[in-house]
């Protein structure tokens, strides 16, 4: 495998990372099949959306509501990025898979495909922002605590991964 191929090969990882990240917070909104927010349907309150642990801030009903309102608004957003996504991540595999390289043809692809990316970033941030307006002061401090709390493990778990040797993707 070539350098080249080896670098689509990891940008299109990339990608299908980031967009099983999307769907999973979509799945996780109400009427998903994740925890989506409290109250909306899963039972244990341990809903999580836009990164945080909606179970555990003590949310009134009335902000439920809210969160649930936005997420579906953001879900009903999302969904033309969404295939956009996919058509970007199927334009990629066609472009790698191209025999003889075309360079060109694979660079272009991978543009495509971080445009899609970087859009689905900002709607992300949109959500997360959205929903973190709807939370009080105090819920906000122990939102954000929660978030460096699960960074931290994030992190602990990343240094005790074993690593790969060079060269292996």
């Amino acid at each position: 495998m070539t350098r080249m191929q080896r670098v689509a090969l990891v940008a299109l990882a990339v990608a299908l990372v980031e967009g099983g990240a999307t769907a999973a917070l979509v799945a996780q909104a109400p009427g998903g099949r994740g925890a989506g927010a409290p109250g909306s349907g899963r039972g244990d309150g341990r809903g999580f959306a836009a990164g945080f642990a909606l179970g555990q801030l003590d949310l009134s009903d009335a902000q439920r509501q809210q969160i649930r309102d936005i997420t579906m608004q953001h879900r009903d957003a999302t969904k033309a990025l969404e295939a956009r996504l996919q058509t970007a991540l199927e334009a990629q595999r066609v472009a790698i898979e191209t025999i003889p390289v075309n360079e060109p043809l694979v660079r272009s692809a991978a543009q495509d495909l971080a445009v899609v990316q970087a859009d689905m970033a900002v709607a992300r941030a949109r959500l997360h922002a959205d929903i973190f307006a709807v939370l009080t002061v105090e819920q906000q401090a122990k939102a954000k605590q929660l978030e460096e709390q699960a960074q931290a493990r994030l992190q602990e778990r990343r240094q005790r991964a074993p690593r790969q040797p060079k060269g292996q993707i």
